[in-house]
């Protein structure tokens, strides 16, 4: 007999505590770019502001801290100018690369 598992009793994964270190985080950022969905996009730069520290994020790309939960929660569609500052204050670019069909 197979034994059921709840999905509501697993814990909850949080990518956060994958991303030791500049590197991986750039790998992360490059496979979510790949989905091409900027709402993953959006939870995945919450993801990597959340290991840098959300205060420090908000205050070096000048979005309030409230505003920046709010912007980079699941399913949220920013602005690509909240992209290109916070991008900015984690110290990573978004590079443009030759797609290939």
């Amino acid at each position: 007999m197979t034994k059921k598992i709840n999905a509501t009793a697993l814990p909850d994964f949080d990518m956060a505590k994958y991303l030791p270190d500049d590197e991986a985080i750039a790998e992360y950022l490059t496979i979510v770019l790949e989905e091409n969905d900027p709402a993953l996009l959006a939870a995945a730069l919450g993801d990597i502001a959340r290991v840098r520290g959300m205060t420090e994020i908000a205050k070096a790309s000048g979005i309030g801290r409230e505003a920046l939960y709010k912007a980079l929660r699941p399913n949220a569609q920013p602005r690509f100018d909240t992209i290109a500052r916070v991008c900015s204050a984690l110290g990573v670019k978004l590079v443009a690369q030759v797609a290939h069909a």
